[in-house]
């Protein structure tokens, strides 16, 4: 394989490390059948297989797992060419805002803005920590990150991630309380309420969590208090695994439950295609979340 073509071992990285390939396919702006194709083809080209599938996922072979370490160098040479064309990230200035959960903005994003910090070190990161959908279009943040895809045609938006969590409490709550065997469990359970508490039943009730405003009579509007209050030991509390796995003092529940998955969108205004430092950190923001 002497002159590797990097469309192809962009796909396979994607691929690699979505663990699928219409994921992959999301991430960096192909159809799936196009993706697919250019995976096959760098298989072809090294005469052995990548994948395989276990179940409704893609699982590396062995010489998948070689390939990646290599692949990864690939990437992030690709990616300071990319920095260096757009003119030298060093010399960008200005001020960028970043608008999160209060609960990702503290738990979640500080390893990424160390990267920001780095790379462009004249850039001021403005970071709105914020439970509410901050409104892209009256310019009360140049980036969001949401669950929900925006459906402004102004808006320019990119599924980064499709996260987990799970259920969590304090050890102290489960010796005083017990710890549930089942979903079902869980409605015996006191929970720390965050946001509305309606739709949080809702929520539960397809899982077998059969909860009621009785189950809620610790809550708050904050998700750092919320998440705060189940380490003292107030209750039960669903969380990303991200921010679960930086938080000494809580234990997961039901460790043979399937996580809840929710997607990570990244969102920003048409700018992103005239502006630099914008676009250096909508990228930078992208690689982080596709690499967890």
């Amino acid at each position: 394989m002497e002159n590797p073509d990097w469309n192809h071992i962009r796909a396979f990285l994607a691929t690699a490390e979505t663990g699928s390939l219409s994921a992959a396919a999301r991430q960096i702006g192909l159809t799936q059948p196009t993706l697919s194709r250019q995976v096959a083809a760098l298989e072809a080209e090294l005469g052995v297989l990548l994948f395989e599938r276990v179940g409704r996922a893609l699982a590396l072979t062995e010489a998948g797992h070689e390939l990646l370490t290599h692949s990864r160098k690939m990437g992030e040479a690709a990616n300071g060419l990319r920095l260096a064309a757009t003119g030298q990230a060093q010399s960008i200035e200005g001020t960028v805002r970043i608008t999160a959960s209060d609960v990702m903005s503290a738990h979640v994003l500080p390893p990424v803005l160390h990267q920001l910090r780095q790379r462009a070190p004249r850039l001021t990161i403005d970071v709105v920590a914020a439970n509410d959908i901050r409104d892209l279009m009256r310019r009360e943040a140049d980036i969001a990150i949401r669950h929900v895809r925006p459906e402004q045609p102004e808006l320019i938006a990119r599924l980064v991630q499709e996260a987990t969590a799970r259920f969590y409490a304090a050890p102290s709550y489960l010796e005083r309380r017990g710890r549930p065997a089942s979903p079902a469990d869980l409605a015996a359970h006191d929970f720390v309420g965050f946001a509305d508490v309606d739709r949080s039943i809702a929520f539960m009730a397809p899982l077998g969590i059969h909860l009621t405003a009785d189950n809620f009579r610790i809550r708050s509007t904050s998700g750092l208090a919320s998440w705060e209050l189940v380490k003292q030991g107030f209750g039960v509390c669903p969380m990303m695994d991200d921010v679960a796995a930086v938080t000494p003092g809580v234990e997961r529940l039901l460790p043979g439950m399937e996580p809840l998955t929710f997607p990570v969108w990244l969102t920003t205004h048409r700018e992103l295609h005239t502006s630099r430092r914008i676009r250096l950190v909508f990228d930078l923001l992208a690689e982080f979340f596709a690499a967890r």
